[in-house]
């Protein structure tokens, strides 16, 4: 099980040291967005619809890296103060009744969704907006499957505490 762990982890981890290059990419295309606006008085509706489809990039891609990583929200009322098997019964019952399901939920219904994005050839819909949207959309299941890959590593992390 821990082999399984430890595979999972390698992708999540690949995923997310990736993706938080993007994070760089969005800096220099916000100061980009400004210094056209303010300096040169350009407005780019693609270039804004970019931003925002890179900041979608960072927030779905690199879920399951923030969650492996401990660093997710939490509410740590009483989490803290728990000894480690305790925190691994909050992990494993909070893993399989809240994120496994919402996982499974997103990516069954996004499949179509996406699907059906990338059988039209989905674009934006606004004028000089961004071309191939249904590229940016596979993003949901893809990140989604990440999260629920993480939480399945989750899952057998807090199995082998208890």
């Amino acid at each position: 099980m821990q082999t399984l762990v430890n595979r999972i982890d390698q992708i999540v981890e690949f995923f997310g040291k990736t993706v938080s290059w993007l994070s760089t990419g969005l800096v220099w295309l916000i100061c980009m967005d400004v210094i056209l606006r303010y300096l040169f008085n350009f407005s780019s509706t693609s270039l804004f619809e970019l931003e925002l489809h890179v900041v979608a990039l960072i927030f779905l891609l690199g879920a399951a890296y923030t969650l492996k990583a401990d660093k997710h929200v939490r509410v740590d009322l009483f989490y803290g103060q728990f000894s480690e098997k305790g925190k691994a019964w909050v992990n494993l019952v909070g893993t399989i009744t809240f994120l496994i399901p919402l996982c499974i939920v997103v990516i069954v219904s996004s499949v179509p969704f996406v699907a059906n994005s990338f059988n039209i050839m989905e674009g934006s819909a606004d004028p000089g907006g961004l071309p191939f949207k249904f590229l940016i959309q596979s993003a949901i299941p893809i990140g989604f499957i990440l999260l629920l890959l993480q939480a399945i590593s989750l899952c057998i992390q807090s199995i082998l505490v208890i």
